[in-house]
């Protein structure tokens, strides 16, 4: 098939490219390339993609939706793997019109590009668990009440989840929103904290770990989130009869793991112990996420497989090894 996917240049959308270009489908991928951390560590990925004949990139802007939309490729497209965004709980206190931009202006974007193009594609799209916000009943199920977000990055996600809901409906755009889990491993994100807390234990630097450490989060090894993803954007999407073509999936671990237990499993991988700045819960932050992954696995066969010591320790491993010159970690996250 032929894929296009955005954000081709980011932590998910490499990866999940690399695995559809080694299956032999052909991947177009678009990225601004932007600079919300070093693009170095983009135009790396960036490279490992470009080494497949079957791949092509288009530095573009999806919320330029006139560019957009003049994709000479557009009509001829299988399936659209939507993951451009802009990302971050905390940045988005800093810098809230990024997101409207980029999440909100890009996603309507996309919907528009595949409304009009000949052959209407299948959308995939990222939501995030953000939208759950500190309400839902852990475990979270897709049909939890998610009208109560903490952040603007949670609102803009359940205003994309609406409006493919209403595009599905007015305009029969078949499309899966896909709300991850935080989402780690090699060649991820430096803004989030496996990131920057093994950075700075490595340094000797002290962590600033909020709440008190009185979190939990669902950890998602990248290959796990790629092997959900893929499984969506390849197989024929499962929608209800007689309703409009659109479905939400969960893709998490169902483990949470309290922040302090993730230090520790830090400090276990690295073999250094952290300095650790205990601080109070910062604004946008939830106290627990935790996926319901039971509707992955009843109509995708779903079953993450990497707990998180393996997966820390592939990212440490690859940390110390084979990361390309990033630069430092730009904010915590979680």
């Amino acid at each position: 098939m032929r894929f296009l996917v955005t954000g081709v240049a980011g932590f998910i959308g490499s990866r999940i490219a690399g695995a559809l270009l080694s299956d032999g489908h052909e991947v177009i991928g678009l990225d601004n390339l932007n600079a919300y951390y070093d693009p170095a560590l983009k135009q790396a990925r960036l490279h490992e993609l470009q080494t497949y004949e079957n791949f092509s990139f288009r530095k573009l802007d999806i919320s330029d939706h006139e560019k957009l939309l003049g994709l000479p490729e557009r009509d001829s497209i299988d399936r659209v793997i939507h993951l451009a965004a802009q990302a971050g709980v905390r940045y988005s206190l800093e810098n809230p019109f990024a997101y409207a931009q980029s999440n909100l202006t890009g996603h309507l974007a996309m919907l528009e590009f595949c409304r009009r193009a000949a052959k209407v594609p299948m959308l995939v799209y990222a939501s995030s668990s953000s939208v759950y916000g500190d309400d839902a009943i852990a475990p979270f199920r897709e049909d939890a009440n998610v009208d109560r977000p903490v952040s603007l990055y949670a609102a803009t996600k359940r205003a994309d989840e609406l409006m493919s809901q209403a595009y599905a409906k007015l305009y029969d755009i078949p499309q899966i929103g896909v709300r991850f889990f935080t989402v780690y491993g090699p060649w991820g994100r430096p803004d989030m904290a496996y990131w920057s807390f093994t950075d700075r234990i490595l340094r000797g630097e002290t962590i600033r770990v909020f709440n008190g450490g009185k979190m939990k989060r669902d950890f998602t090894f990248i290959a796990d989130a790629v092997a959900g993803l893929k499984a969506i954007a390849t197989r024929p999407a499962v929608f209800v009869e007689g309703q409009r073509a659109h479905k939400l999936y969960n893709i998490g671990h169902n483990q949470p793991v309290e922040l302090l237990k993730f230090i520790e499993t830090i400090e276990e991988v690295t073999g250094k112990k952290a300095r650790m700045a205990l601080e109070p819960m910062q604004p946008g932050d939830v106290t627990e996420t935790c996926a319901d992954i039971s509707r992955m696995q009843a109509n995708y066969g779903y079953e993450p497989k990497v707990s998180l010591k393996e997966g820390l320790q592939q990212f440490a491993d690859w940390f110390r090894t084979q990361r390309v010159a990033a630069g430092p970690a730009i904010r915590q996250g979680l």
